[in-house]
């Protein structure tokens, strides 16, 4: 886990907008803190966060990350040939 110093906490609290890796991190994190807590600490409670990670994990490459990757593949050639 990141340690982000108080004030930026403070600031991603406010704002919620992370500025790099670690801040996004800490965001994540907070939020799935605030979700235990409003859910009680639960096997069905954790599952949840890691079904909603997995998800979007799953979401953000399908979308986002596997078109960039075609892209690229066509500018720079592709690495597995023939």
């Amino acid at each position: 886990m990141p340690y982000i110093d108080k004030k930026r906490r403070e600031e991603l609290g406010r704002y919620g907008y992370p500025k790099n890796a670690g801040e996004l991190n800490y965001r994540i994190t907070q939020v799935m803190l605030e979700y235990l807590k409003d859910k009680g600490e639960s096997y069905q409670a954790y599952n949840d966060i890691m079904g909603v990670l997995e998800g979007a994990k799953l979401e953000l490459y399908r979308r986002k990350i596997g078109i960039y990757e075609d892209q690229k593949k066509e500018i720079n050639g592709d690495v597995y040939t023939p």
